[in-house]
Order: C-alpha cells, then structure tokens, then sequence
C-alpha cells in the first residue's frame, strides 16, 4: 500500500525536524549561559573578547535558523486564529495545505536560491569577522541561511503530507497525525 512508504517518509522527517530541535534548545541554553558569562566579565572584571560577543550572535544564528522547522512542525508559529480556531480539523488541513503549498515552499525556494550566491560568495573567500579578534567563520554563519530553506522545505514537505492524510485518509492515519504533533 502506498501509505506506509508515505509514513515513513513523514516519520523520518519529522525525526530529523525532532533532533535539529532538540540539539537547538541545548544551544539556546549554551546562549545564555554565554551571555551571562559576557555580562560578568564585562562588567565585574573588564574583561571582554569580540570572539565571545560574536560567538552569542552564532549561536543567536543557529537557534532561529534551525528552530524554524521545529516551530512550524510543533505548530508554534504566529497565525491569526480568529476563524482558524473554529474551523474543523479537515478545514484546517485544507488551509494548512494551501498555506504549506503556496507561501511556505514557494519562499523556502526563493530563499535558497536568492541566498546561494551570497553563501558561496562567502565559502570562496572563506569570510571572517570585519572585526579584529572576531571570529573567522562568518561563511560558517552565513550557510545557515541554505539550511533554514532546506529544513522549513523538508518539514513543508511533512506537513503537506500530513494535511493530505488528514483530508483523504482521516480514519486510517488519526493516531499516527495527532501522535506526529
């Protein structure tokens, strides 16, 4: 049946989308552990390193990059509710789709390939901090523009698949959906 190839394509994306968040909510503890870290040497000891301010700005980088698919598979992104709320669970798969199919992927597309020069541009120099003592991985930074693309396109993907599931096959696949949020 076709259905258990598409599964397991849903639960694999969904697992990847699951490790990426997990390892960015032990990132944003690092974040703030690091600013802490700033804030005291700044200013109890006079002490401060470029490297270090820019390290938070890294990490600031990789949380909002990479967070991104984990938030919309989560469905922790900003909507207005006032009709979502109350339409029911096929109408909201139809509109989750048409969402999922008309701006999210189509702007995941323009990202990546808008951003693609510039990221390579940045690999061929192998871009570092304008900064004296900054960090040199400015094109390391840069890639996570193609990685937010690709990680939102592929969670697209999952969601997409998962509204399908939801308008044409609601009794088979209602645990595997309902367990996958």
């Amino acid at each position: 049946m076709l259905l258990n190839p598409v599964r397991k394509l849903l639960h694999s994306i969904d697992a990847i989308t699951e490790l990426l968040g997990k390892a960015v909510s032990w990132l944003t503890l690092l974040m703030v552990l690091l600013t802490f870290s700033i804030v005291v040497l700044r200013y109890g000891f006079n002490l401060g390193w470029i490297a270090m301010q820019e390290s938070v700005l890294y990490f600031h980088g990789l949380v909002f990059m990479l967070g991104a698919a984990y938030t919309l598979k989560h469905d922790g992104h900003v909507r207005v509710d006032i009709f979502y709320q109350r339409y029911s669970v096929k109408q909201k798969a139809y509109l989750n789709l048409f969402g999922s199919l008309i701006l999210l992927l189509p702007m995941c597309v323009f990202i990546f390939f808008i951003s693609f020069n510039y990221v390579e541009s940045s690999w061929q120099i192998m871009e570092s901090s304008s900064e004296a003592g900054g960090l040199p991985l400015v094109y390391l930074n840069k890639s996570l523009i193609l990685l937010l693309a690709v990680s939102l396109s592929l969670q697209g993907l999952a969601e997409i698949i998962r509204n399908l599931l939801t308008i044409f096959h609601p009794e088979a696949d209602e645990h595997f959906i309902v367990e996958a949020k």
